[in-house]
């Protein structure tokens, strides 16, 4: 694990109402630029294959709460195969890093079907990180979770603030990428905010969120949708 204060961002998460979602995507809007993935007013969607090894050691670690943990997923957006982003998520307590890299299309089918692909020998290559859990732990895709959302950014503090609504999940994994798959909608708990920062977010913001009306959560996507399908 590295130095926490020079690379890690705070991630904070809570659940909301439909009510407040509505509320805070008009009053962030009128004063924060929109996440540069949107593709109409309401944001833009997001597919994500998660893998787990075979001690399921994602899963298990985020139900117990364990303060260091890490996630392997391969994410979409808009439903195209255009861009396909292959990440590696490491979370400590609520700061986290993410490691993230462009993949093609036939690389994808290679690491859904437990093949490795070529990368960089280096921890900042999350395909390196990919091929040894592979090998060495039999990491294999376990779900796919999808959602809209809506992202704004503020420069100052590097904030990101998305709203996150209609999150799903399916087993259909070998489909990932085509736009005819079957989902299990959550039935509750479908509305989250997550807020990601350096260090400091500025108080103006924290103002306008008004959290103290939320429910703050440790769940993550990942663990709400395992659950959801088991």
């Amino acid at each position: 694990m590295r130095g926490i204060n020079m690379m890690y961002r705070v991630e904070d998460k809570y659940f909301c109402s439909t009510q407040e979602m509505f509320c805070l995507q008009k009053r962030l809007g009128n004063v924060l630029q929109s996440d540069s993935y949107e593709n109409s007013v309401e944001g833009y969607s997001i597919s994500s294959l998660y893998f787990d090894d075979l001690r399921e050691s994602s899963l298990i670690n985020t139900r117990e709460g364990n303060r260091s943990r890490c996630k392997y997923r391969i994410r979409i957006y808009n439903n195209s195969l255009n861009v396909i982003k292959l990440e590696v998520k490491e979370k400590y307590d609520n700061r986290i890093y993410k490691k993230s890299k462009s993949i093609r299309e036939d690389e994808l089918q290679k690491l859904m079907q437990g093949e490795c692909i070529d990368c960089a020998w280096t921890r900042d290559d999350p395909a390196m990180l990919f091929n040894l859990a592979i090998q060495v732990q039999g990491l294999r895709p376990r779900v796919i979770v999808a959602y809209e959302r809506k992202a704004f950014v503020y420069g100052p503090g590097n904030v990101r603030i998305t709203l996150d609504r209609n999150i799903r999940s399916s087993r259909q994994i070998q489909q990932f990428g085509n736009s005819n798959i079957s989902y299990d909608y959550l039935k509750e708990q479908d509305e989250i905010v997550e807020i990601k920062y350096d260090e400091l977010i500025p108080g103006f913001l924290l103002q306008m969120l008004q959290l103290e009306n939320m429910q703050q959560t440790a769940y993550s996507k990942y663990q709400l949708c395992r659950e959801n399908i088991n």
